[in-house]
C-alpha cells in the first residue's frame, strides 16, 4: 500500500502499511537518523517531532502519522556545511559521544526551546527524559541545549573551552579530613577545577610526577570538537544498520527456553518449507568447531567451550537456531515453526552451589580441552601470592575478615548487537558488524565459517554504545553462515529482550577480604578470595577474574599478599568484557573493607587510605603474577612513575564540600526527619593497556594540499579515540585537527589494532600515531631543506601549515606536497609505525559520593557524585570529561540501582528497560568530573587511560556514604530500597 508522509516539509509517498511502524518507513525512506533502541519506545532513540512534539516513531504507526507533519533531524538544515544552531551547540560542548542517540536528543531540545526559549535546568532535563543515554551523564547534553537556547535568543556567546584541569605540579597540604576546621589550602580562592597554589607536603615530592616538563602544544591538550560530531550531529548514515542492500535477507535467533537441558532432535521442515524462509541452520547442519567468543589476543584464552550450535543448551537465551527470510516477519514466524525436543537437565544458578560436589555438570562434553576440573564446574583456579600472608596474620596487631556481593549487570548499550554479511564482487565475505575488535572478530570467525582470513573482510562503522559487550564475537559467524548457505546479504539485529538475554553481562563474584593490620594503621598481611560466576561459558573468565586480582591487590601497599580464585560455571547468561574488566567487583569489597577497617581502628577513612595507597616510585609487585591469563605479559615487577593521588582527593574533597560531615546536625534534612545525610569516599587505580600484549598500527600519508590521511586499526566506540588520535597527528605535522582525515576499523584498508578495551588505544594506538607522524614530518623537513636549498633539516619547525628553518624562511606544506608528488625527485611522503608497551601505567582517582537515606523507607538518593581523575595529560579535556561523567553514570546504575534478575528456573524476569532501571536525564544527583594532570613519562605527550577508571569507584563511596548517613554497612550492591531498609531494620 502507498501511502504519502509529510516529512520534513515535504510530502513522500512510501510502501507501508498503515499499521507498520513509523520508525520503519522512515528508515525506508533514508532517515537513518531515526534509531532502533527497543521496541517499546523505552530508549527514545527513534523520537520524532510530530505536530511539534516529541513522540516515539518505534510505537507509533504510520496510520498515525498521515496528514501530520513529521520532523527529524535531517530537516535542520539542508545545505552541506551547515549547521543550525543546535547542532552547533552540540557538537561545540561535546555533547555527543556514539551519537546513536543525539538526534532524538535534538529533536527534544528543539521541542522545547519552540515552547520555552529560555528554559531552567529542571526544564531541560524533563525534555530529555524520555530518551536513554548511557554514555554522557547527561551533563553535556544539558550544557548544549542551555547554548542552544543563548543562540536561538540572538546572544553572542564566547568559545566553548570546556572543562578545568587542575595541574598536580604543586602538593597540597592535607590535613586530617575529620577536622572540619582545616581544610586543605587553597589559597587563591580557585573554585572546584582550579589550580592549587603551592603547599607543603606531607608525603615525599615522589607522590607526584611534576608536570613542568610538558611543553606548549596546540592541538594536543585542547577542547577540539570531535571529528565524526557534523555527521552525527546531522543524523548521517554511520551505524551498521544504515545501508541499503539489494536482496537483503533477515536473519532471527531461536534461543532456549530452558537453562539446562539436551536436544534430543530438531525438526525444522515447517519452517524451510514457509515461503520467503531461505535457510535454517542448527546443530545439525552447521559443522562443530570448537571456539571462545572473547575478542581477545592470539592465542584466545582457555576453555573453547563454546560451537556455533550446540546439541546441548545451558541458559535460557542461549542459541537453537538461526532463520534467513525474506523479511523480518518470516522469520519470526518461521522460528516458531521449528520444534525442538528437549531433555530438560537440573541447572545450578549460585556460583557457590555449583562447585559443590553433586551439582549438575554444565559442561560434560569430551571435546572441550582445559577446563581446571569440569566434574566440578571449576573453569579456573587463580593463584597469586606474595610473602607470606598467614605468618603476616600472625604478626599483625588486628585482622578483619568480612564478605561482600557483587551481582550481574548488562552493558546496555542503546544500540544492540548487529551484524550484516555479504559476499562482495570478488567473492570474499564481507562482515558489517557493531564490533569493539574488528581484527580479533576476522581471525576467530574465519574457522567457524572454514574460509581462509584472507577471503573475510570486516568493517566497524560508527558503533551506538560498546562498554565491553561488543568485545566479543556475537553475531558475525551466524550471518556467515546464513551468507555462506544463501548467497545473499544477511541482517541479525538483536531484539532488547535477546541483548539482556544472549549477549554478555558483567561477572557476579562472592568476595572475602582478609586483612591484618598494625596498631599505627599500617597494612601488614592481606588475602583475597574470589568465588567467580562466569556463567554457561567460559569467555573472559579467566582474564576478568585476573584483572580483579591485579587491581584489588595493586592499590595499598602490604608485604603479605595473596589472591584465590574460582571461577565457576553456572546456568546464567554468560558474562563478559564490562567497562572496568573486574576492577569494580575488586574495589567494591577493597574500598568498603578500608572503609570498616579504618572506622573499627578509630582512624579517619582517607587518612587510612592514603597511610598505605600506592604511590610514584612504588612498585607493582604482584603484577608479574596476574598477566593476561595464562601469558607472561609481565616479565619484570613495573614501578610507578605519575600518580596526583593526593592531588585527586584534595580536590575532591573541596568539590564535595567533605568537611560538613564533621558539623553537628549535618546528617539530619532540616523539616524531614526521617531523611538522613552521609558522604563516602572511594580510592581508584585502574591500568592502561595489556603490557606485553596490546599492539596497535598506524599509517599516515601526506595529500597534495598538504592534509593527511590517517589510517588505524583503533575503533573508536563514541570515546573520542578518532578524535584524540587525529589531535595527535595534527601536533607532530603542525597543521590544523581540521587537515587530518581519519579512517579507521577496517580489517582490509587499515593497520591491525587488538581494538577497543583495555583502555588501550590513546596509549597503544596513540604512540603509534605519534612515530608515524614523526617518520611524515622528519620527510617534510627533508623535502622543505631541498627546496630551501639547506644543508640541514634537522631544526626546521613544523607549525601553522608551514616549515620554518631556523633563519626565517618558511614554504608551505601544500608547496611541499606538490613538489614531492610532481615536481622533482618525486616520492609520496607516508610512513607507519606500530607500537606495543611493556609497561602499563595506571591511572588514579578519588571518588567521591553524598546521598540521602530514607530510614523508613530504605530509600537511596544519590545527590552528588564527584570524581577527580588523574589521567596523565588529557590529550582531549572535552572527551576526557565526557568519559568521566558517563563512566560514573554508569557505576551509578551498578551501586544503586541496576540488578538482573531471576526466576527459579534461571529465566531473567526484567528484560527491558524499566523494570531493568537505568538512569534518566531527570533523575541524575550533581556530577563533577575534575582532571588532574599529571605527567606520564611512558604515555604519548604524558597521556594514561581514562576510559574505564570513572567504573570503578561509585558503589563503594555509596556503601561508604550509606554508612555514614545511617551507621549500617551494607556489603551487596545494588542498594535498592527493600536491600536497605532489611539492613535498617533487621527481623
Amino acid at each position: 500500500m502507498h501511502i504519502s508522509l509529510n516529512i520534513n516539509g515535504s510530502d513522500y509517498p512510501v510502501a507501508a502499511s498503515p499499521t507498520s511502524t513509523l520508525m520503519t518507513a522512515l528508515r525506508q525512506l533514508g532517515y537513518f537518523s531515526v534509531r532502533f533502541g527497543s521496541d517499546d519506545g523505552t530508549t527514545g532513540a527513534a523520537a520524532v517531532l510530530v505536530d511539534g512534539k516529541l513522540v516515539n516513531s518505534d510505537t507509533l504507526l504510520v496510520g498515525q502519522a498521515i496528514g501530520k507533519p513529521i520532523e527529524t533531524v535531517e530537516g535542520f538544515t539542508q545545505a552541506v556545511g551547515e549547521l543550525h544552531p543546535i547542532q552547533k551547540a552540540f557538537i561545540e560542548t561535546g555533547a555527543i559521544q556514539s551519537g546513536y542517540s543525539t538526534p532524538a536528543m535534538m529533536l527534544a531540545a528543539k521541542a522545547l526551546l519552540a515552547q520555552n526559549p529560555n528554559p531552567t535546568e529542571s526544564d531541560i532535563r524533563d525534555a530529555l527524559s524520555g530518551i536513554l543515554c548511557r554514555e554522557t551523564g547527561y551533563v553535556k547534553p544539558v550544557e548544549a541545549i542551555f547554548r542552544a537556547a543563548a543562540y536561538l535568543r540572538g546572544e553572542e556567546l564566547p568559545p566553548y573551552d570546556g572543562p578545568q584541569i587542575v595541574d598536580a605540579t604543586y602538593f597540597a597540604e592535607m590535613p586530617p579530613a575529620d577536622d572540619p576546621d582545616k581544610t586543605p589550602d587553597f589559597s587563591g580562592g580557585q573554585a572546584p577545577g582550579g589550580n592549587l597554589q603551592p603547599s607543603v607536603s606531607t608525603k615525599p615530592q615522589t607522590d607526584i610526577q611534576l608536570t613542568s616538563g610538558i611543553p606548549e602544544t596546540a592541538v594536543v591538550g585542547k577542547p577540539e570538537t570531535k571529528v565524526d560530531a557534523v555527521k552525527l550531529a546531522k543524523g548521517n548514515p554511520a551505524f551498521v544498520d544504515d545501508i541499503d542492500m539489494r536482496g537483503m535477507l533477515y536473519a532471527k535467533l531461536l534461543t532456549s527456553p530452558h537453562a539446562h537441558a539436551r536436544i534430543v532432535d530438531i525438526d525444522d521442515s515447517e519452517a524451510t518449507g514457509l515461503p520467503g524462509v531461505r535457510a535454517v541452520i542448527h546443530y545439525k547442519n552447521v559443522e562443530r568447531v570448537k571456539y571462545a567468543s572473547g575478542g581477545q589476543s592470539y592465542p584466545n584464552p582457555p576453555p573453547h567451550d563454546q560451537v556455533s550450535f550446540d546439541n546441548k543448551v545451558r541458559y535460557v537465551g542461549d542459541r537453537v537456531a538461526a532463520v534467513a527470510a525474506d523479511t523480518l516477519a518470516i522469520a519470526e514466524e518461521a522460528i516458531k515453526r521449528i520444534k525442538v525436543e528437549y531433555e530438560i537437565l537440573p541447572a545450578v544458578f549460585d556460583e557457590n552451589e555449583a562447585i559443590k560436589p553433586g551439582a549438575p555438570v554444565i559442561h560434560d562434553e569430551p571435546d572441550t580441552q582445559d577446563i581446571h576440573d569440569a566434574k566440578r564446574n571449576i573453569v579456573h583456579h587463580i593463584k597469586a601470592h606474595l610473602g607470606n600472608v598467614e605468618q603476616g596474620f600472625t604478626e599483625s596487631d588486628y585482622v578483619f575478615e568480612r564478605n561482600y556481593y557483587v551481582h550481574q549487570v548488562q552493558q546496555a548499550p542503546i544500540e544492540p548487537h548487529i551484524a550484516i554479511s555479504w559476499w562482495d564482487s570478488d567473492e570474499r565475505l564481507v562482515i558489517r558488524t557493531s564490533t569493539q575488535v574488528p581484527f580479533h572478530v576476522r581471525r576467530m570467525v574465519a574457522p567457524l565459517l572454514g574460509l581462509p582470513v584472507r577471503r573475510i573482510r570486516v568493517i566497524k562503522p560508527r558503533i551506538g554504545g560498546g562498554f565491553g559487550v561488543k568485545q566479543e564475537m556475537l553475531l558475525e559467524d551466524i550471518v556467515g553462515h546464513l551468507t555462506i548457505k544463501t548467497g545473499r546479504p544477511v541482517r541479525l539485529e538483536l531484539t532488547r529482550s535477546e541483548e539482556f538475554r544472549s549477549s554478555r553481562t558483567r561477572h557476579p563474584q562472592t568476595i572475602t577480604w582478609k586483612t591484618g593490620v598494625m596498631k599505627d594503621g599500617t597494612l601488614h598481611s592481606q588475602k583475597f578470595s574470589v568465588v567467580a560466576n562466569t556463567g554457561a561459558y567460559g569467555t573472559h573468565g579467566l582474564t576478568v577474574q585476573t584483572v580483579t586480582g591485579l587491581r584489588g591487590l595493586s592499590s595499598y601497599n602490604c608485604p603479605n599478599r595473596q589472591f584465590d580464585c574460582v571461577v565457576a560455571y553456572t546456568n546464567l547468561p554468560v558474562p563478559g568484557a564490562y567497562r572496568g574488566y573486574g576492577a569494580p567487583q575488586a574495589l567494591f569489597g577493597l574500598e568498603t573493607h578500608m572503609d570498616e577497617i579504618a572506622h573499627e581502628l578509630g582512624m579517619d577513612p582517607i587518612e587510612f587510605r592514603r597511610k598505605n595507597w600506592v604511590q610514584a616510585g612504588d612498585p607493582l609487585s604482584i603484577a608479574p603474577l596476574l598477566g593476561e591469563g595464562e601469558k607472561e605479559t609481565v616479565t619484570a615487577v613495573p614501578f610507578i612513575e605519575s600518580c596526583g593521588l593526593n592531588e585527586c582527593f584534595a580536590q575532591g574533597m573541596q568539590a564535595i564540600e567533605w568537611q560538613r560531615k564533621y558539623e553537628p546536625g549535618w546528617h539530619e534534612v532540616p523539616g524531614k526527619p526521617h531523611l538522613r545525610r552521609g558522604l563516602g569516599a572511594a580510592m581508584c587505580m585502574h591500568g592502561t593497556a595489556i603490557p606485553g600484549l596490546d599492539m596497535g598500527g598506524a599509517s599516515i600519508k601526506m595529500n597534495d594540499d598538504g592534509s593527511f590521511n590517517v589510517l588505524v586499526g583503533a575503533t573508536d566506540l563514541g570515546t573520542g579515540s578518532d578524535t584524540v588520535l587525529a589531535q595527535m597527528a595534527a601536533e607532530v605535522l603542525g597543521v590544523p585537527l581540521a587537515d587530518i582525515l581519519m579512517y579507521s576499523s577496517d580489517t582490509d584498508m587499515t593497520p591491525f589494532d587488538v581494538g577497543a578495551y583495555a583502555s588501550s588505544t590513546t596509549y597503544i594506538s596513540g604512540t603509534a600515531v605519534k612515530r608515524a607522524a614523526e617518520q611524515v614530518a622528519d620527510q617534510i623537513r627533508e623535502r622543505a631543506a631541498l627546496m630551501l636549498e639547506l644543508d640541514a633539516w634537522d631544526d626546521i619547525r613544523l607549525e601553522n601549515k608551514m616549515a620554518v628553518a631556523a633563519n626565517g624562511r618558511s614554504v608551505t606544506l601544500e608547496a611541499i606536497a606538490l613538489h614531492s608528488l610532481h615536481q622533482a625527485d618525486q616520492r609520496q611522503i607516508m610512513a607507519s609505525a606500530s607500537y606495543v608497551s611493556a609497561a602499563s601505567p595506571p591511572p588514579f582517582a578519588g571518588q567521591f559520593a553524598e546521598v540521602e537515606v530514607d530510614m523508613e523507607t530504605g530509600q537511596v538518593t544519590v545527590t552528588k557524585l564527584v570524581m577527580a581523575v588523574d589521567a596523565g595529560v588529557p590529550i582531549n579535556p572535552l572527551t576526557a570529561s565526557g568519559q568521566v561523567e558517563g563512566g560514573m553514570t554508569q557505576a551509578l546504575g551498578y551501586g544503586h540501582c541496576e540488578e538482573m534478575a531471576y526466576d527459579e528456573t534461571g529465566n531473567l524476569v526484567n528484560d527491558e528497560f524499566g523494570p531493568y532501571h537505568i538512569y534518566r536525564a531527570d533523575e541524575m544527583p550533581w556530577l563533577k568530573a575534575i582532571l588532574v594532570q599529571t605527567n606520564e613519562p611512558t604515555g604519548p605527550f604524558g597521556a594514561k587511560a581514562i576510559a574505564e577508571i570513572p567504573k570503578d569507584g561509585v558503589a563503594p563511596a555509596l556503601a561508604n556514604a550509606i554508612f555514614d548517613a545511617t551507621g549500617v554497612r551494607i556489603r551487596q550492591i545494588p542498594f535498592t530500597p527493600p536491600r536497605v531498609y532489611a539492613a535498617l531494620h533487621p527481623s
